[in-house]
């Protein structure tokens, strides 16, 4: 063991420290100067089909489409879907896209009071599947490919169940299946919530509340840890930019429909209700064995959010018996933009769905 201790603490090198330190902080202070407003959504796109606040958008790659069945992508109603597309290097849809693949993507909106009683029945059925309906028709096909993720991974487990006749292929990722299982943070908050006094007081669920109560699930790694390791990057532009715009997405989060969200919290994360029956949509009760079309589940091994142990019940609770899963190593939001994430995931997407064209 050094003199100074294990972490081997000198005088010269803690000096050497203090004087990277202001360095960074002076650099970082022309940086910041220099700095453009930073967007997500880095990929041309153009609106085919709109509901209410809903809007579809048709991503447009560099060159025309050669898949045949088009790729539907169902997002979660708590973030802004450009997650799979937030920037030129890190886009999962700008690699579908280089692959061939049609790519379509549902733009919830921002739900404001007059969205207040919008329920599970409205997004499911009439937007989700409006959509889905759209690119039938539109193509001229029976059924289309879907890929849904997260909450929206759920949704789209719904819509195919009662409607397996026009879902062609179904890719589901970092989607929660078992609400109730131990290492699922998440759900053991929302078990205990009186979610019709949360919803009839608040009406609509306020963005920054959902987004306060997603950061302390990890309170150091994502309320300090990121900020202070924020000061080793201040004198890279581009790396800066690209943690700006992540925060901007992060912050950039709409309201959630009150009704939808009492609904969504009753059925799923206290019913239980893939695992345990419950959920109903349209007066129609939601049953996994109804998905018969082929199915790729896609979770993360670190996800904080939808642990794989959520994600793999899948495997016995659908009717498919053509069943496929991607373990994939990285967290939540790793499995989107991280440079693993877009070597392996779309690629893996697309040579699923091609070997089921």
């Amino acid at each position: 063991m050094s003199m100074y201790g294990p972490l081997n603490l000198s005088p010269d090198r803690l000096a050497h420290e203090a004087q990277s330190m202001q360095r960074k902080l002076v650099s970082g202070a022309s940086t910041l100067r220099e700095l453009d407003d930073v967007h997500y959504g880095a990929t041309a796109r153009e609106a085919v089909y709109s509901d209410g606040k809903l809007v579809l958008y048709r991503f447009k790659g560099e060159r025309a489409p050669t898949a045949k069945v088009p790729l539907l992508i169902c997002y979660a109603l708590v973030n802004r879907p450009y997650m799979v597309d937030l920037q030129a290097d890190r886009s999962i849809v700008k690699q579908l896209l280089s692959m061939g693949e049609d790519v379509y993507i549902i733009d919830w909106g921002y739900p404001d009071l007059s969205d207040r009683y919008l329920d599970l029945t409205d997004y499911i059925e009439r937007f989700l599947g409006g959509c889905v309906d759209f690119l039938r028709e539109k193509h001229g096909l029976d059924a289309i490919n879907l890929l849904g993720i997260c909450q929206g991974g759920a949704f789209s487990l719904c819509y195919a169940a009662l409607h397996a006749d026009k879902i062609r292929n179904l890719v589901t990722m970092v989607t929660p299946v078992d609400f109730h299982t131990a290492d699922n943070m998440l759900s053991h908050w929302t078990r205990g919530m009186d979610v019709d006094a949360f919803v009839d007081g608040l009406g609509n669920v306020p963005a920054d509340l959902m987004n306060y109560c997603y950061l302390t699930l990890k309170p150091f790694r994502l309320n300090v840890q990121k900020y202070v390791g924020l000061t080793d990057i201040l004198d890279d532009k581009h790396a800066l930019e690209d943690f700006l715009r992540m925060e901007k997405w992060i912050f950039d989060s709409p309201d959630q429909a009150g009704e939808a969200f009492r609904q969504f919290i009753k059925q799923f994360y206290q019913g239980n209700g893939f695992v345990d029956g419950g959920i109903v949509i349209g007066g129609r009760e939601v049953s996994l064995k109804g998905v018969t079309m082929p199915v790729l589940n896609v979770f993360a091994e670190q996800d904080h959010l939808v642990p794989p142990s959520a994600s793999r019940p899948l495997k016995q609770l659908a009717g498919t018996k053509d069943y496929s899963e991607l373990s994939f190593k990285g967290g939540h939001i790793g499995i989107y933009v991280s440079g693993r994430a877009q070597r392996e995931v779309p690629s893996a997407i697309h040579g699923w769905l091609a070997k089921r064209a």
